[in-house]
Parts: C-alpha cells; structure tokens; sequence
C-alpha cells in the first residue's frame, strides 16, 4: 500500500525547480521575515529556515543565493559564515558550532513537501 502525503504536509516545488548544487529561498508569509530555503546536491536535497543562528538574518544577499562560491557551503551573506550542506552546522563565521534549523521533508514522485507551517 502507497503511503499518502499527511494532512500537514503541504507540496514546496518539485525537486528540479532547485538547481543542482545551488539553492532556492520560499519567501515567508506577509509579515514574516524568514521564510526557509531548500538546497540540492543531486537527488538529495535538505531544507532549513532562512535565518542565521547569529542574530537571526536572511542567509541568502539576494534571492536564491545561499551557496559559497565553489558550491560546497551554505554562506551567510551578513557575516561570511559558511555551514555544512549536510548538517546545517557552521563550520566558519561568528557562529561556529551553531546549526542552522532543519525542516522536516519528504520527497515523493519528484515533489518537496514541507510541514504547513514551516517558516513560511
């Protein structure tokens, strides 16, 4: 028997609507300020909140734009922090040892679903 998507889970995009090896930002509600941001790394992809653990700012200097130059971290455009793709961790900047906050996902038929109320 197929598993059904729950009732709390809502569809963000479909898994090649964020570019390979880069990063794409889901504004938040009007009103809010962080919305969360997904990143992908071939079939995988993670998704945390936009904020930095430092004091709390968009990650990305402008829209979709939250991957290092060489594309192996995730870079913090208030401070140069740099964090792990794989565990949110930040591994250089003001708030080394901190992680960024992961959102819950599941990818089913090449679609990204998210909590509903997941930063956004």
């Amino acid at each position: 028997m197929e598993k059904l998507i729950p009732d709390e889970m809502r569809a963000l995009c479909r898994v090649e609507d964020v570019p390979d090896g880069q990063g794409k930002g889901f504004p938040a509600v009007p009103g809010g300020f962080t919305g969360i941001f997904a990143v992908r790394q071939g079939d995988v992809v993670r998704v945390w909140v936009n904020s930095c653990p430092h004091v709390g700012t968009p990650l990305d200097w402008t829209p979709d734009r939250f991957m290092s130059r060489d594309g192996q971290h995730i870079i913090c455009a208030t401070h140069g922090a740099l964090f792990s793709t794989e565990t949110g961790e930040c591994t250089l900047g003001p708030c080394r040892g901190d992680f960024l906050d992961p959102v819950v996902t599941e990818i089913r038929d090449g679609v990204i679903y998210v909590p509903q109320d997941a930063g956004l």
